[in-house]
């Protein structure tokens, strides 16, 4: 029988207060703790602190501090990936981001969701749907992109735009919700 930090990770129904879970949270937040006061440090030192932590960091991948995130472990930075300041990313599942993709200041990636069902969610029940943002993306300051949303490569999210559906290759959006327009 899977524990609740297992059915966590393959999106299923769980419980957030379980003892597995809230260890992992510990260990995130005690991670944060030393990455968001490494602000003066080298490129280098914040990459390196980054790969302690999350799942992949590709070359060049930066992360400005100070930086939010439940767990760490569930996301996946390619190669030359840039994080602005205040960014945050629930990875209750995987949260992967494409090579050379920019994401300005204080953008927000959910992939934690909550029962539709109010039985469901008065139980406290909580499941994620993944995040997946292609290669070379730009996602300007401010915007949010809900769970279970995919991002094509090549696409550009305006500053401010809530993303609800995913993004089509090549695609603008902005918004709320976020529409596609004219190049």
């Amino acid at each position: 029988m899977a524990n609740e930090l297992q059915r966590m990770l393959a999106g299923e129904l769980y419980h957030p207060g379980a003892p597995e879970i809230q260890a992992e949270q510990a260990a995130a937040r005690a991670w944060l703790a030393r990455y968001n006061t490494a602000a003066g440090r080298s490129p280098s030192e914040l990459h390196g602190l980054l790969a302690e932590r999350l799942g992949a960091v590709g070359e060049g991948a930066q992360i400005r501090p100070p930086f939010f995130c439940d767990y760490g472990f569930n996301i996946r930075l390619g190669a030359n990936v840039f994080l602005n300041f205040n960014c945050v990313i629930l990875d209750v599942v995987e949260v992967t981001i494409g090579d050379d993709t920019q994401i300005g200041p204080a953008v927000q990636i959910y992939a934690a969701d909550h029962p539709r069902d109010p039985a469901e969610r008065h139980k406290g029940l909580e499941f994620g749907r993944p995040v997946r943002i292609g290669r070379n993306v730009w996602i300007g300051g401010g915007a949010i992109l809900l769970p279970g949303v995919t991002v094509g490569d090549d696409a550009m999210i305006g500053a401010g735009a809530v993303v609800t559906r995913d993004v089509a290759p090549g695609a603008t959006v902005v918004g709320n919700p976020a529409r596609p327009v004219g190049r």
